[in-house]
């Protein structure tokens, strides 16, 4: 029901103040008219006539007339039906999130907040958390997503689809695709290759990693600088220990963790940031920087149709006053 009346509009609304007229006519509707009198010399000749009768001329008559006037008053007012439709032009950007699915994304070295409070999370899980809120707020650009272990795999096309997107990103899994390796070079390639065939103002990636590039033909430094030469920036995120080593106590997965420089250097050339984050609540600021630095240029248009409903008012308002004629007509108030 709310949601139906906020569709019913009044154009002119300050018509509207003429109703304030109708409560002193309903008042007046049942004010007796004038008494019928007779003058006789002698009250032994009443007898005989019996009581006098009071009118009530034309009983319905103000009623009728304040329902006219109460339609008048609404048709003045230009009572509409309008329905609103947002037209929406985004000169977008193409976005290609570059994910890391090596073994050690496993590493449960992640919390959100104390570390006393809460429970480790795994590295994967917390990029893909932070990802998904950070998709969420561009719903006007275009985003993809590269997944990439000893090579890379195309996890979902550019796309406005988000929730297939991110359906697709939370349905991967470590192990899906060959992770005993970082091709850090070949993901930024085949993300590029994807950004080329598109048309957009900008175009970016998003490089999520926390190993040092260890697989692939292609040098991560060359892969950048063929992407600058594309206009297309690289923002990369390196995520893990603060020294960028492992601890020695996890000896199931290489001790080298990220490469720093190389990842810095892979930003510089192709004029984006270079970002660390070692907690959730890090990463989350990382994307937070990153959706402040690209801003797309959304332009909205509104157009509104609108029903006018008056006519409807106009006819009440001529049938209320030809009753109240009629019933006035009927019922004529008494000779004086």
């Amino acid at each position: 029901m709310s949601r139906s009346f906020q569709h019913f509009v009044f154009h002119d609304p300050w018509w509207l103040l003429g109703l304030l007229l109708i409560p002193p006519l309903l008042f007046l509707r049942n004010t007796r008219g004038s008494d019928a009198g007779v003058d006789f010399p002698s009250l032994a000749i009443l007898a005989t006539v019996g009581s006098t009768p009071r009118e009530r001329f034309g009983s319905f008559t103000p009623l009728l007339i304040c329902l006219a006037l109460l339609a008048g008053i609404l048709a003045l007012a230009r009572p509409q039906w309008r329905n609103s439709y947002t037209a929406r032009t985004a000169s977008g950007i193409d976005i290609l999130i570059a994910l890391d699915f090596s073994r050690s994304m496993e590493i449960d070295d992640f919390v959100d907040g104390d570390k006393r409070t809460r429970f480790p999370q795994r590295r994967i899980d917390a990029a893909k958390n932070v990802i998904e809120s950070f998709i969420a707020q561009r719903p006007d650009d275009r985003i993809g997503m590269v997944a990439f272990g000893v090579q890379p795999y195309s996890v979902s096309p550019i796309t406005l689809d988000h929730n297939w997107l991110v359906s697709n990103m939370q349905r991967m899994r470590l192990g899906d695709i060959k992770a005993d390796g970082t091709a850090i070079g070949s993901a930024i390639a085949a993300s590029t290759t994807r950004l080329t065939k598109r048309q957009a103002k900008s175009k970016i990636i998003v490089l999520v990693t926390d190993g040092d590039s260890n697989s692939g033909r292609l040098d991560p430094v060359q892969a950048a600088r063929l992407a600058a030469t594309l206009n297309v920036r690289v923002y990369t995120v390196a995520i893990g220990s603060v020294g960028g080593r492992l601890s020695p106590r996890r000896t199931s997965v290489p001790r080298q963790e990220f490469d720093t420089d190389t990842l810095r250097k892979i930003a510089r050339i192709t004029g984006a940031e270079y970002y660390h984050a070692t907690t959730t609540e890090g990463l989350r600021d990382t994307f937070a920087s990153i959706n402040d630095l690209e801003k797309s240029d959304v332009k909205r248009q509104t157009v509104v149709d609108a029903v006018e409903l008056y006519p409807w008012c106009i006819g009440a308002t001529f049938l209320g006053a030809f009753f109240s004629l009629s019933a006035f007509a009927l019922n004529p108030p008494p000779a004086p």
